[in-house]
């Protein structure tokens, strides 16, 4: 433990950062297009168009992540479901995974805050609520399902683009599939995927509806795909990127671009 947060926790705190980045993405969007006294809000009066732009923005934000100099060295799982599903394939130590999921945790918790301090009593608002992911109007087992199938299509997404011949462009794969989601399935369950996205969320603005939901269904459907793709998704490596010259804490190569 102590061999591994000495050598590595400069990609635990990347980790940390690339979560928090994204929430604080997430919350400004909501708050942009969502907030009544938004001039955006009153220029966009269609939902359907204010959630497809959020989509999106989140979107561009994760490809952002990916490829930014931190994002490459860490990996930029970012989603504690996507670091146990790489445990579970053996590309991760469990240290390293124990360590990225704490600080996933507490990046998504210091994003929420950082957004607060920009946004004040507008993130409260129940328009904007926290950014906080809660099940939709058809329930709680619709949100399950959903999560669980969102879950398993983003990780079998992953696994198929980082072991072919497209794995430079994996993060450019998966913005789009984020993008879709929020458009698609963000009224089923508000699209987390994510189990540390729903707590910081849930933590700052203390809504925690069926946040058991978001702690089972991101991490089932991802580690569900590990196992359908197992034999695909072997050799690999746990970065989304790994054609770069940033260093590799997973399987301790320098993978220069072309």
């Amino acid at each position: 433990m102590t061999a591994a947060l000495r050598r590595h926790w400069p990609e635990y705190l990347m980790e940390a950062w690339g979560l928090g980045t994204f929430m604080v993405s997430a919350c400004l969007v909501t708050a942009l297009l969502e907030h009544p006294a938004s001039p955006v809000h009153r220029a966009l009066p269609d939902p359907t168009l204010r959630r497809v732009l959020v989509g999106v923005a989140m979107g561009a934000t994760a490809i952002g992540i990916v490829y930014s100099p931190w994002g490459k060295q860490s990996g930029a799982h970012i989603n504690p479901s996507i670091t146990l599903a790489f445990l579970r394939l053996g590309r991760i130590s469990p240290w390293d995974a124990a360590f990225y999921v704490a600080a996933q945790f507490a990046g998504a918790a210091l994003g929420v805050a950082l957004s607060w301090a920009v946004l004040g009593a507008a993130i409260a608002d129940p328009t904007v609520a926290w950014a906080v992911t809660v099940p939709g109007s058809p329930g709680t087992t619709v949100a399950f399902l959903a999560e669980l199938a969102i879950s398993f299509g983003m990780m079998a997404l992953v696994l198929a683009a980082t072991t072919s011949s497209w794995a430079p462009w994996t993060g450019v794969f998966c913005g789009p599939a984020v993008a879709t989601y929020i458009a698609v399935e963000a009224p089923l369950s508000g699209m987390s995927m994510n189990p540390a996205r729903t707590f910081g969320s849930a933590l700052l603005g203390d809504v925690w509806t069926a946040f058991w939901l978001y702690c089972v269904a991101p991490p089932a459907g991802m580690l569900l795909a590990a196992e359908a793709l197992r034999r695909r998704a072997e050799p690999g490596c746990a970065k989304l990127h790994h054609q770069n010259d940033r260093r590799c804490i997973h399987c301790g190569e320098v993978r220069r671009a072309a």
